[in-house]
């Protein structure tokens, strides 16, 4: 009580007093602290009993007023007394004494609003960078700490100045092999050192306070001007301490989930600085990449061992440190709802900070996480064989793929799941990477939820980013075009396939102007990718070579023969409803597609490898099986077995689209394309339909239940069949849809 009052008398006195020049208040209020270790003899009072508060803060906006009243970049007496006497050294030593107690959350405090306030640059100043560095050590020291709250703030001050000038975090690069050499030369020099810290006092009057601040500011020069990092930071970086990286990394097993939060975002900055030397420490000699992946793997091990995939497919969108808790919600929803947001909360972060990471810290990131967390936890998870476990796991991974965006982090995923081959793939060399064989065979398991889920996964895949997706599924089978028969185009049959006469949906191929937003930007270079077979001829082809896509589109469309056709008795449900689809889809790959050095024609003949045996690959086999039973398999199945195959179809590749979606190919004997396993299907169907009695009117009742015109009421015999008939002819239907988008897109581009 009476130390409060002698406080306020204080202010009074001050406010009363004559104003004095803003470098004797300066002096005044510093002396006035170093005054108070003098006379005290009570060092157990709190620092809050004190004046050293108030001194502070006055010190403060002395320092802000004699900014503000000069001009930009020039240092005041203030600024340079507080340089050249090392009141920053002081402050650190009497803060790290935490005497009185209380007095390291009023320094940090200091340090904080002073780097805060001031504009000009104070850190490249030794006599500022040393002692910050040296508080930064003390941050993070002991857990839920009284002072959490003031270190958070003080470390993310400092992070948000490197931010603005990434060559200071130099001087944050401790070498080791000095302190060692610093700590074995002993303190003689200590006594000897004339610059060290000026309190403004005899400094035979305190020797409690003169050594201490001796000790703090030992190995210092004596000039208060800037140093160069380069000076600082001589030394191979493995030999570096990166105590910034330490004390945050230890703030964030806070149990205060601000100050956990905050201290990721510290992190965040730190690793975005794109200093080589700063990158290469914070890989080799902290502990953040444990931090990640066994954080990663923590909140992995606490999901529950069987969770609802769609429950796992459908939780809401989680944003880090935004997540909100509530407990008795979560509960409610779905068991592991908790669990499961936690998961993919410290997922985004680890995928925000190796996105905004320097480039080579973002790869050894990243490939910590594939080592540590992917191959270690992930792998024996969808390498077991319970199927609840299986489909468990493939939801995960699943929901990971979804939510992963950093290329390093989405590189290093993949190359987890499917390897880093790019070479022709054989038969004989499928198990090479066991977990690429696995999913692949999960695409045709015995349970159709698990060959679902597999198949949902490698579709999200497709349209990653990703060009190594591709090639390592498809493209690298497909290199030599040795799945066609070796002929010269001359030596080719006459071709009147599907010609007399036309489907009643047949399209009309004049402008339309549903494709005439297909911008510039969002084309291919060149349009020579599409080289549609069969090759343009005087008999059937226009100027404009639309005869060809004609047919290749009625070719698809003709394939279901009219007695197994359903949709031209359903309104809204012709070839017409796939093309805006098609084409806003292929726009998209294309946007992506475009940065690739793919091919923009068919490799020449000549150039190709036609004798070495094809094989289509371990991927498309599955698929193309998968679609030889369509007729069998259930109808979700089917959907996404079609699903998949259609989203290669349209990538703007030219062999893919020459294997997928030219019927005219001539096929090298015991080679299949997407046509020829569409046709051995119709055929199985056609002497199927003519066992089954009333076929047309119950594939008719099918289809409007599907789409939910007619209600449930007793069941259909046949339905797989009827079912897969359905999903035959629309997948027909969007062949033909993206044959001609992909035609239109092409002539488009043509000069």
């Amino acid at each position: 009580m009476f130390s409060k009052f002698t406080s306020i008398l204080q202010h009074a006195v001050e406010a009363l007093a004559p104003s004095l020049p803003l470098q004797e208040d300066f002096v005044y209020h510093w002396k006035a602290i170093t005054h108070y270790y003098i006379e005290t003899s009570d060092d157990k009072a709190p620092v809050t009993d004190t004046n050293i508060p108030s001194h502070l803060e006055q010190m403060l906006d002395i320092l802000t007023q004699e900014e503000r009243e000069r001009e930009s970049g020039e240092t005041g007496p203030c600024m340079e007394y507080l340089l050249h006497h090392k009141i920053l050294e002081t402050l650190f030593t009497l803060g790290k004494a935490d005497c009185p107690p209380g007095m390291k959350q009023q320094v940090l405090s200091f340090y904080t609003k002073l780097l805060g306030r001031i504009r000009q640059p104070l850190l490249p100043h030794i006599n500022v960078h040393r002692p910050v560095q040296k508080l930064v050590r003390l941050c993070g020291e002991v857990l839920a700490a009284p002072t959490e709250n003031e270190e958070i703030q003080f470390l993310c001050t400092v992070c948000a100045k490197l931010k603005q000038d990434p060559y200071l975090v130099n001087f944050f690069l401790e070498n080791k092999n000095k302190k060692l050499d610093a700590a074995k030369g002993g303190g003689a020099d200590l006594v000897k050192d004339p610059s060290s810290p000026d309190t403004g006092q005899n400094q035979n009057q305190n020797p409690s306070l003169v050594t201490s601040a001796q000790e703090g500011a030992a190995g210092q020069a004596t000039s208060p001007g800037e140093a160069s990092p380069s000076s600082v930071h001589t030394t191979l970086p493995n030999n570096d301490n990166y105590n910034l990286v330490s004390s945050l990394l230890n703030l964030t097993k806070s149990p205060d989930g601000r100050i956990v939060v905050k201290a990721c975002e510290g992190l965040m900055l730190i690793v975005s600085l794109p200093e080589p030397a700063a990158a290469q420490c914070l890989t080799e000699n902290t502990e953040l990449s444990q931090l990640l992946t066994d954080r990663l793997a923590q909140f992995y091990r606490a999901l529950p061992q069987s969770m609802d995939p769609l429950d796992i497919e459908t939780v809401e969108s989680v944003n880090w440190g935004l997540d909100a808790y509530n407990l008795k919600e979560d509960a409610a929803a779905f068991v592991g709802k908790r669990a499961l947001i936690s998961f993919l909360s410290w997922l985004d972060y680890c995928d925000q900070l190796i996105k905004e990471a320097q480039k080579t810290a973002a790869a050894v990131l990243a490939r910590t996480v594939r080592e540590r967390f992917f191959v270690t936890i992930m792998e024996p998870q969808l390498m077991q064989t319970s199927e609840v476990g299986i489909l468990t796991s493939t939801a995960l991974l699943n929901r990971i793929i979804r939510q992963v965006t950093s290329e390093a982090l989405l590189q290093e995923t993949i190359y987890f799941l499917l390897g880093e081959g790019t070479g022709p793939e054989t038969l004989a060399g499928i198990t090479q990477h066991p977990l690429r064989h696995r999913l692949i065979e999960h695409c045709d398991h015995l349970s159709d939820e698990i060959s679902i889920m597999t198949l949902r996964l490698f579709e999200h895949l497709l349209q990653k980013p990703c060009q190594h997706i591709l090639q390592n599924l498809v493209l690298r089978c497909l290199e030599e075009r040795n799945y066609m028969e070796k002929k010269q185009p001359e030596e080719r049959e006459e071709r009147e396939h599907m010609e007399n006469g036309q489907p009643h949906d047949a399209v009309d191929l004049e402008e339309d102007p549903l494709f005439s937003d297909l911008s510039p930007d969002n084309r291919l270079s060149s349009p020579d990718w599409l080289s549609c077979s069969p090759p343009p001829s005087t008999e059937h082809a226009k100027p404009d070579g639309k005869t060809e896509v004609h047919k290749i589109v009625n070719s698809f469309l003709c394939l279901v023969p009219d007695e197994a056709k359903s949709s031209n008795q359903v309104e809204g449900t012709g070839y017409d409803t796939y093309l805006r689809d098609a084409h806003r889809q292929f726009r998209d790959y294309c946007g992506v597609c475009q940065k690739w050095d793919w091919r923009t024609s068919p490799k020449p003949f000549e150039k190709c490898d036609l004798d070495s045996p094809f094989f289509e690959g371990h991927f498309l086999k599955v698929l193309f099986d998968r679609m030889g039973r369509i007729l069998d398999q259930p109808y979700d199945v089917n959907l996404q077995v079609t699903s998949v195959l259609s989203k290669l179809s349209l990538l703007p590749h030219a062999h893919l689209h020459e294997f997928l979606l030219d019927p005219y190919i001539n096929l090298a004997p015991g080679c299949r394309s997407l046509f020829s396993v569409i046709v051995r299907v119709v055929g199985d169907l056609m002497l199927r339909t003519h066992r089954i009695p009333e076929f047309t009117p119950k594939l008719l009742l099918v289809r409007k239940r599907l789409l939910g015109l007619e209600p449930e009421g007793m069941s259909v015999d046949h339905v797989t069949l009827l079912e897969g008939v359905i999903v035959l002819e629309e997948f027909c239907k969007e062949l033909a849809a993206i044959a001609f988008v992909k035609f239109h897109a092409s002539a488009s581009t043509s000069p």
